[in-house]
């Protein structure tokens, strides 16, 4: 499922944060959100890191399949 994006965020990071995260960007031709979005998500599947609704929905997937993997 795709999530529209209707969040604004606003923070403050060091000078060098800012030109990594342009760099890297830019190395990917992606947009500064974009890239953000990335590595969050990358770093949440890597770590297990879940919301908990996404939990509830893996639950409600897994019992529909009958409880095979």
């Amino acid at each position: 499922m795709v999530e529209g994006k209707n969040i604004s965020m606003s923070f403050r990071v060091s000078s060098r944060f800012k030109g990594l995260l342009e760099a890297a960007a830019a190395s990917e031709h992606r947009s500064l959100t974009n890239m953000l979005e990335t590595l969050l998500y990358a770093y949440c599947e890597k770590h297990g890191i879940e919301l908990p609704h996404q939990l509830n929905a893996k639950k409600a997937e897994f019992a529909l399949e009958g409880g095979k993997q």
